[in-house]
């Protein structure tokens, strides 16, 4: 649960300055979309005030769009930079940390001209490993938005990149861009109207399904239609020759072990911190849980380099890079996108491509995939 302080001495009352610390713990990313906030009858006994005053603060949250409350489905955390309020917050924050900071390598001897090229040498690195792939050629897609494009916000895999090299060969000229922000961030794209996709892997911890629970919170009364991409092997990746001699989630508490994770919010490092619930294992106990990678393919090279030792990821990457491999669980990955969206001609060319059997084809190519349901498409309204 987050930390929330009273100033007893403030003018202004206990809700405000709770939605106040809320806004500032969004802002400087301690609170995520995504992430579920504590009951009002929980959070309300945890701080020992009045159930109201935390109902009252939510209220002001949730008409600020900062979260959204479903009826047996909990709060969750639902604005992005982009939101007003938030976008506040973060550029004080941001401009009060930038100036702490400067203030403190100037007094260290370093001049403007040292700490203005460092920071750009870092933004360029930072900038580098955050591109958007883009493929196919430019083509109005009559959207809302300037670009022309499909935008696919999600979770990565190599599924998703053939159908994107399937795409660029066949696609009379439309064009798609993907962003790899994890599932959840899919979802919350879709839910921002910054994507016209999301593609997800998201196993509920309650209900044991995939996906749907949470399109309904995050996405609540939308119709939308899911389209599945595939099914996938996930597992334990580790070095060739398995050299630590790795056998399972257990081993991962080992102190001769050094591990490497998924980004919050991927669908992948929902599926491990569900593992370690069940296995009782707290996640200060794993060394390397909170170095973070954002997609399959970075944990798969860090192990081959040498840089950890295990992590969880897809088959698919692991043989890729001739890295051994242990297999934990079978999922779902799907497209999620509006309904009104799925019937556009360059959505609608996109599902055909899946449909087709030279894909489903290409996609067993590989390895560790499951096509039986591929090109399968579900309403949920």
């Amino acid at each position: 649960m987050f930390t929330l302080q009273f100033d007893q001495h403030s003018k202004l009352p206990l809700y405000q300055q709770i939605t106040e610390q809320i806004r500032r713990l969004i802002a400087t990313g301690q609170l995520k979309p995504g992430d579920r906030l504590a009951p009002v009858r929980l959070l309300a006994k945890h701080l020992g005030v009045n159930i109201n005053t935390i109902v009252s603060a939510y209220k002001i949250l949730e008409r600020e769009d900062v979260i959204v409350s479903h009826r047996g489905g909990g709060t969750i955390v639902t604005a992005m930079a982009d939101n007003p309020v938030i976008r506040t917050i973060r550029q004080k924050q941001l401009s009060d940390d930038i100036s702490t900071s400067i203030l403190k390598l100037l007094s260290q001897g370093y001049t403007s001209e040292e700490i203005e090229t460092t920071f750009n040498i870092h933004i360029s690195r930072w900038q580098e490993d955050e591109k958007v792939s883009f493929v196919g050629k430019d083509r109005g897609f009559g959207t809302e938005q300037s670009d022309n494009i499909i935008r696919i916000v999600g979770s990565s895999d190599l599924a998703l990149n053939l159908l994107m090299e399937q795409f660029k060969k066949n696609s009379s000229g439309y064009r798609i861009a993907i962003s790899y922000a994890g599932s959840l961030g899919g979802l919350i794209a879709l839910q921002a109207e910054r994507a016209h996709i999301a593609g997800i892997h998201l196993l509920d911890e309650e209900t044991g399904e995939y996906n749907c629970p949470y399109i309904k919170r995050v996405l609540p009364s939308r119709k939308m239609a899911i389209i599945n991409l595939t099914h996938r092997i996930q597992g334990l990746i580790y070095q060739k020759g398995n050299p630590k001699k790795i056998k399972g989630i257990d081993d991962l508490k080992r102190i001769d072990i050094n591990f490497i994770n998924r980004q919050r919010g991927s669908g992948t490092r929902v599926l491990l911190d569900l593992q370690l619930r069940k296995n009782g294992i707290l996640p200060s106990e794993i060394s390397g849980y909170d170095q973070e990678v954002s997609t399959h393919q970075a944990i798969a090279s860090a192990i081959a380099k040498g840089k950890a030792d295990v992590g969880l990821g897809i088959e698919a990457v692991a043989h890729n890079l001739k890295l051994d491999f242990s297999p934990l669980f079978k999922e779902r990955y799907d497209l999620v996108m509006p309904v009104e969206k799925s019937k556009t001609e360059p959505i609608s060319y996109l599902i055909k491509i899946i449909k087709s059997q030279s894909f489903k084809k290409a996609i067993n190519q590989i390895g560790g995939y499951d096509t039986l349901e591929t090109g399968n498409i579900n309403h949920l309204e």
